[in-house]
């Protein structure tokens, strides 16, 4: 069983294939965090200890004891008020003004099955794949409820967390923080690992050692942003790719969050993660609910490789959804680097020409098909066809490049308005401004209030108005700003505006799956900007960068892989010198960067030679050939991308029969030395055969010794080597 309560210690035990989690029930009914790590047997309370800690306050509860502290012991779900003076997880003020919360257990529900929550995404599981646990909290006082969600997947070594607040008494309260999750660790030296970045340069691999004090991540724009990836890891000081103990908390929200490590006075680590605190003051009337979005837990004893794999697995299966969760996606060509807003009906069907010559797939063409758009000053949030610049109809385009054999796509930014729009000038006030003031700009553009449903609605018809005017099997779903003026005509409480903001944005994706279920959606914001598993819930890839330069995408994608399977990457081999940085690599090399993701083409094939185009045809070969491996096969990160002189990473098959190993010399020198790759995931007793030169390795030696790449002259030289193991009669 995944959940166990046992009811002479009071403790719950939540047990995976290797992992453990348990808390207790105390004396007084305060809920106290024991243990997460390794799987392990017993009631784990004796790790609790008990001292005069002076300064530390005790609850009135404990009447002279002044061993028992709040402020010291370990909280599943830390509030404020009740003498913990750590971050809290919930913060709440009552209609009087005043602040404090109590929260003690009153009941629990343990049944087979995943939770769900109302309007937000969650993984899911079937009664077979997973439990769910139920505690109910509650402020004796206030009549405050709080009841904590655990969805346990055993196979998957996968526990996650969410939050129910109900208002069970008679006046009104604000919510002011909620964390969806929070650890308390009451021993151990660790380092936290964040995920920062900026637009065209996301998830960058941040390890620091966690001092005393407080190390926070975040977002406050609205969306999880490119500056911090929503997802976190606490490392034991000596965890490596292959050996340690490590916990993760990967948030499935696509708005602003905080993201908390501290470690207080007496050594003890707590690490939270949840909805941004800032501009969040979440009225609840008698009777009122409100529901935390979910973050996805796991803990490896056997390194930071294995606890992605666990996140990849969980986010691939049990969080993406729809025909495209596990298929192999479509190669295709998007317009935007081919011509940005210069073209017509007839330049897309070049375009077309071209790439069903490549072996292409699919064609999608971006922005600058609707309203009045030629560039990006004007239009948004005019979702009719402008056919007077196509010089034809959707439905006839549409045809016309389905009849070369590709599938057709589009580009839309529902989320967003223009001023020079016939949406705005009807309905000004549809966009989010703070009365009195003049709007803040972002790509000079403004962003429609989704908080408000008759906005969704509008935009709703509007979308679905063009896409059934042809045979449209793929949307881009774009958003390129961040979110500044915080204000909805539509209520008083201003609290609440960015939190019901994402809700009509998942309303709307709702929708959209629901009606188009074939169709595959393929989120973005600037490339990586909400790049989020709360968004893999509606879109199973998600444009990972603006960046298309080879180079630095090894280092995205690098940071990226932490947290997410390569299933939902959005990755495209781009025109040299390439449209961000100016560098130039070889096709080779981009093509096999590129197939460390969804695999496509961002980039003018009409100015290819036919040499070039021969290429492509081979590289989508190859990638047809690798996509089961690549999108399904365990992903081992070989090398840090941001130290040393070659990027190498891998995917093999569960049962380690096949690998396929990739590497790029990120340097080169004068002399150069011989670079040996690491792999890992092997069988130690078996030979693996090199399917290229057809020779033979040992699977323990190409682990420990390593594979030798060869020395060549020239930069940024890649190497892509598939190996499968053979029998021994065959060797």
């Amino acid at each position: 069983m995944g959940i166990i309560f046992d009811e002479t210690k009071r403790t719950f035990t939540l047990n995976t294939r290797e992992s453990t989690y348990q808390m207790q029930v105390d004396a007084f009914g305060f809920l106290l965090h024991l243990y997460y790590g390794k799987s392990a047997r017993g009631c784990m309370d004796y790790l609790l200890t008990y001292a005069d800690r002076g300064f530390s306050a005790n609850p009135y509860d404990a009447g002279e004891d002044r061993m028992y502290s709040l402020d010291v012991l370990p909280q599943e779900f830390p509030c404020r008020g009740n003498g913990d003076f750590r971050s809290p997880a919930i913060d709440v003020q009552y209609a009087d003004g005043t602040y404090g919360c109590d929260l003690r257990y009153q009941s629990h529900v343990i049944r087979e099955g995943k939770y769900r929550i109302p309007g937000l995404p969650a993984v899911y599981a079937s009664e077979e794949e997973a439990q769910t646990l139920e505690i109910c909290m509650e402020d004796p006082v206030t009549h405050l409820q709080v009841v904590l969600l655990y969805g346990v997947l055993p196979e998957l070594d996968i526990i996650t967390r969410s939050v129910r607040v109900i208002n069970a008494g008679s006046q009104k309260v604000y919510l002011e923080r909620l964390y969806s999750a929070s650890l308390d660790f009451v021993s151990g030296s660790y380092d936290f690992l964040s995920f920062y970045g900026r637009h065209a340069m996301e998830r960058n691999c941040q390890r620091t050692p966690v001092s005393h004090g407080s190390q926070v991540i975040g977002s406050r724009r609205g969306t999880s942003s490119h500056q911090y990836s929503p997802m976190m890891i606490l490392a034991e000081r000596e965890t490596s790719e292959r050996n340690g103990s490590c916990y993760a908390m990967n948030f499935m929200y696509s708005g602003g969050f905080k993201g908390e490590v501290e470690k207080d006075q007496y050594n003890q680590t707590r690490m939270s993660l949840g909805l941004m605190d800032e501009m969040f003051r979440y009225p609840l009337e008698s009777g009122e609910v409100f529901y935390a979005p979910e973050v996805i837990m796991s803990y490896s004893a056997s390194g930071l490789n294995r606890l992605s794999q666990n996140l990849h697995k969980c986010i691939r299966c049990h969080v993406c959804r729809g025909k495209y969760k596990e298929a192999v996606r479509p190669v295709l060509v998007n317009s935007w680097e081919a011509s940005y807003f210069a073209f017509t009906g007839e330049s897309i069907c070049r375009l077309g020409e071209s790439a069903a010559k490549a072996g292409i797939e699919m064609l999608v063409m971006d922005d600058g098909w609707f309203g009045k758009r030629d560039d990006d000053n004007s239009g948004l949030g005019d979702w009719y066809v402008n056919e007077k610049k196509l010089g034809m109809s959707l439905g006839e385009l549409t045809k016309r490049i389905n009849d070369m054999g590709l599938k057709f796509g589009i580009w839309f930014e529902p989320e967003m308005v223009n001023e020079n729009s016939d949406l705005y000038r009807a309905h000004p006030d549809w966009a989010l401004a703070v009365p009195g003031r003049k709007p803040v700009r972002g790509r000079n553009q403004l962003v429609l209030d989704f908080s408000r449903k008759e906005v969704v609605d509008a935009v709703f018809d509007q979308v679905c108005n063009v896409l059934d005017q042809g045979n449209i099997e793929y949307l881009k779903w774009d958003i390129n700003r961040s979110i500044v003026d915080v204000y909805s005509a539509s209520t008083h409480e201003q609290g609440r505006v960015l939190y019901d903001y994402v809700l009509g944005v998942y309303d709307f994706l709702e929708r959209l799956t629901q009606r188009y279920p074939d169709m595959l959606i393929e989120g973005c914001s600037g490339g990586g900007g909400r790049f989020d598993a709360g968004m893999m819930y509606y879109t199973p890839q998600i444009w990972c960068s603006d960046n298309t330069d080879a180079v630095d995408r090894i280092r995205i994608q690098y940071g990226s892989s932490f947290g997410f399977p390569v299933s939902v990457v959005g990755s495209h081999v781009s025109a040299v010198p390439n449209h961000q940085t100016g560098r130039s690599t070889s096709l080779h090399t981009r093509g096999v960067v590129a197939m460390a993701g969804t695999f496509g083409y961002e980039l003018d094939l009409g100015k290819l030679t036919e040499a070039e185009l021969q290429e492509i045809r081979e590289q989508i070969a190859e990638y047809h050939k690798y996509a089961p491996l690549i999108q399904n096969g365990l992903y081992y990160r070989l090398t840090n991308q941001f130290e040393g002189e070659v990027g190498a990473w891998a995917f093999v098959v569960e049962d380690k029969t096949e690998v396929l190993l990739n590497a790029v010399l990120l340097e080169i020198h004068g002399n150069m030395t011989v670079n040996y790759v690491k792999l890992q995931g092997l069988d130690t007793d078996a030979m693996y055969r090199e399917k290229s030169s057809g020779k033979l390795y040992s699977g323990a030696a190409m682990m420990e010794a390593g594979v030798p790449l060869p020395v060549e002259f020239g930069e940024y030289r890649a190497y892509q080597m598939h190996f499968v193991r053979v029998d021994e009669e065959n060797r």
